[in-house]
């Protein structure tokens, strides 16, 4: 029903420019204009991860919400959790307009957004106001464009929000920042996250919850990096990895569109960001939850990107193209997988095929 609805409203939101397409969404959330999960999740989904308890395991990925206007639609939409951001600790523009682009022949999207959003003081006003509310509110945390001190912003994010996040997830891998990426080297990795594990340790001090941590990276890392990279992951301890981020690859594209500078994702990153996936999650041990993200577009690339390695899963790109009914088609077919195997819960399918998918080329 809800996809059926989704195909009236889509031509009128495809005949917007893709930027103010998603305003309009997001302002329709803030006026609770949005379907809603009717019930309680089947059982099956619900798994306890970075010790919080999870729904099911779908959540829509930063960008999606930068500023946290929507965090209790996305809920009320059905979502396992949400997670608002990229967040900076001042406000900024972002990159010159036009910078987000459809690749409607690709299922796709082009962005060099560049963490346009309000500043730390804008979303924190609105995630204190509902504070006392129900459910999984991540936030993903960024520098600023003109920062000083990089590390330092991603440590003011973690002392800002840390009585209002369920977690946090920092962002090292926007393509659309310069220089941004370079702090996945390792040497800088151990810099910034000494300095954000400082600050999770000094708002647990005074009193704070310890808050999750998680880092999400790019799915262009080479594939020889990937082992330093997760080596100083593991040995600071971070509680979770988010692959991926968008790509600069623009392997099998046929839009005209895809000669546009930014990320892209969709469609066409599925497979770069599950083989991704794949290889941190073997890298790893399966030891660390993963949160799959990248082309997840039906509830087919759901579930393969869980049998890759994935504990929660993240979308956005895909509610683009597919509307907020994907989240229910999702739910409908991870439930069924599991007990069509036999299983009791949806972590069983962990992993199940992560060493085939590492295999593949990237």
């Amino acid at each position: 029903m809800l996809n059926t609805l989704y195909r009236f409203a889509r031509p009128a939101l495809f005949a917007l420019d893709p930027e103010d397409a998603h305003e309009a969404t997001i302002k329709a959330l803030e006026r609770g204009l949005h379907p809603r999960s009717l019930g309680e999740d089947d059982a099956v989904l619900r798994q306890n991860v970075f010790g919080l308890e999870f729904p099911n395991p779908i959540g829509v990925a930063a960008g999606y919400d930068k500023d946290a206007r929507a965090a209790d639609a996305v809920l009320a939409m059905g979502c396992g959790f949400a997670e608002i951001g990229t967040v900076t600790p001042r406000p900024q523009s972002g990159n010159p307009k036009p910078r987000v682009f459809r690749l409607v022949g690709d299922r796709a999207l082009i962005n060099s957004l560049g963490f346009n959003n309000g500043g730390h003081a804008a979303a924190l006003a609105r995630l204190e106001a509902r504070k006392d509310k129900n459910g999984i509110v991540g936030v993903n945390i960024g520098a600023n464009k003109d920062s000083t001190d990089r590390p330092g912003d991603y440590a003011k994010g973690i002392e800002t929000f840390s009585h209002v996040a369920s977690y946090f997830t920092v962002n090292i891998s926007s393509p659309n920042t310069p220089g941004l990426r370079d702090l996945q080297a390792p040497a800088a990795l151990d810099e910034l996250l000494s300095r954000v594990m400082d600050a999770r340790a000094r708002a647990v001090s005074q009193g704070i919850p310890r808050r999750p941590i998680i880092v999400k990276i790019a799915p262009d890392v080479a594939p020889d990096d990937i082992a330093p990279i997760c080596e100083r992951l593991v040995a600071h301890a971070v509680d979770g990895i988010a692959v991926s981020n968008t790509t600069l690859s623009r392997d099998g594209l046929s839009d005209a569109q895809s000669t546009k500078s930014g990320g892209l994702s969709g469609r066409p990153l599925f497979r770069r960001s599950t083989v991704m996936l794949a290889r941190v999650f073997e890298q790893t041990g399966g030891r660390i939850p993963l949160i799959g993200i990248g082309g997840i577009d039906s509830g087919e690339t759901a579930l393969e990107k869980i049998e890759a390695g994935a504990t929660l899963l993240q979308v956005y790109t895909g509610l683009v193209y597919a509307g907020p009914g994907l989240i229910g088609e999702i739910k409908s077919q991870l439930a069924r997988d599991v007990r069509r195997r036999g299983y009791s819960d949806v972590g069983a399918l962990r992993g199940t095929k992560a060493k085939q998918w590492a295999a593949l080329p990237l």
